[in-house]
């Protein structure tokens, strides 16, 4: 792997200038751990901010969205068994925001909705993170879940800025290879996730992980992204997450792509190069880069497809999931092997 060309932040730093507006010079750079400060003030309409959660856990898919994106908030949970096809959840979409608000320091204070339909808390500590919600299935089930994600101690992240302009930015902090336990519940079925034991009648505790996107920017208009991930033991038994990105970040000297191997982040600073199907999305999706030291292919086993067409707001999605093998090198040139661990990969094209 050939070693990142861009500014590591070590201190604290604000993401934009003091009235807000204008990205902060000294903010471009990627960090370790979350440093920055998002003091977005101004320029409605164009503002996006969200907390994103993912859970793998075998067949077991999870996804929490907390958001506010200036005239639009949202706060979802979604779910699906990727065995049989089942799938459920609950989204709630808040004109003008209303019922959701994000600090501009990520993770200083809890996130909380109360709706008819739907509660949601996560909160944050400095072991992890606790996620409670409650539910209402479109058939009326009941939906719980109760999920812990560990911050093991000195676990770093991926943590960048992207700029596009002093106007158009976006910080980006990625979170992979988090390790998750608890349960999730509708009507009669449960199914539990990392360490704890299943009650009667429940899916056997399996192996998991969380994966968390916090997102605090300025977007242009019309957008297009590929983002991917996972997390699992190598063949020698390190765990490794992936943290990929592309089509956002070409052209800026920024990107959001990294490996974590037992907690510690090796940084990329070249685009990787993406080969998959938009059309046909349950064909493998792989991932390379130039010299041959990361070379990793997902194989689908459920498309996520999402599609909204409003206008003038338009979004279409293929998540898809299922496992990862190939190989990556760390920053120490050490090589890690990876077969059929867990993971996702998604393009995601937006006027928004």
């Amino acid at each position: 792997m050939k070693p990142t060309h861009e500014t590591e932040l070590t201190e604290p730093v604000d993401l934009c200038e003091v009235d807000g507006r204008l990205l902060n010079p000294a903010a471009r750079g990627w960090s370790r751990r979350p440093l920055h400060t998002a003091n977005l003030r101004g320029l409605w309409g164009r503002n996006k901010r969200w907390d994103y959660w993912a859970v793998l856990a075998g067949d077991l898919a999870i996804a929490i969205t907390y958001a506010d994106v200036d005239y639009l908030g949202m706060a979802t949970i979604w779910w699906a068994d990727l065995a049989t096809g089942a799938t459920g959840g609950r989204e709630t979409n808040l004109a003008l925001g209303r019922g959701v608000s994000l600090p501009d320091r990520p993770g200083s204070t809890p996130l909380a909705y109360r709706g008819r339909h739907a509660q949601l808390e996560i909160a944050d500590d400095p072991e992890g993170t606790t996620i409670d919600a409650t539910w209402r299935e479109k058939d009326r089930r009941p939906g719980r879940l109760s999920l812990r994600i560990d911050l093991p101690p000195g676990h770093e992240s991926l943590n960048v800025v992207i700029p596009w302009n002093e106007r158009r930015f976006q910080y980006t902090s990625k979170h992979q290879a988090r390790p998750a336990h608890g349960t999730l519940s509708v009507g009669d079925e449960q199914w539990v996730m990392g360490n704890r034991k299943a009650g009667d009648g429940g899916h056997s505790a399996v192996e998991a992980w969380a994966v968390l996107d916090v997102g605090r920017g300025r977007w242009p208009y019309s957008t297009r992204w590929n983002w991917g991930g996972g997390a699992g033991p190598s063949t020698a038994g390190s765990v490794v997450g992936l943290q990929f990105g592309a089509k956002w970040t070409e052209g800026t000297g920024f990107t959001e792509n990294g490996i974590i191997v037992d907690g510690r982040l090796t940084k990329i600073g070249e685009e990787l190069t993406w080969d998959y199907d938009w059309d046909q999305p349950l064909r493998p999706w792989r991932v390379h880069d130039s010299d041959g030291g990361l070379d990793v292919t997902l194989t689908p086993r459920y498309d996520r497809h999402s599609r909204t067409n409003a206008g003038i707001l338009y979004s279409e999605v293929h998540q898809v999931f299922g496992s990862w093998s190939g190989h990556v090198t760390d920053c120490e040139g050490d090589v890690h092997e990876l077969d059929s661990i867990q993971g996702f990969a998604e393009e995601s094209r937006s006027r928004w």
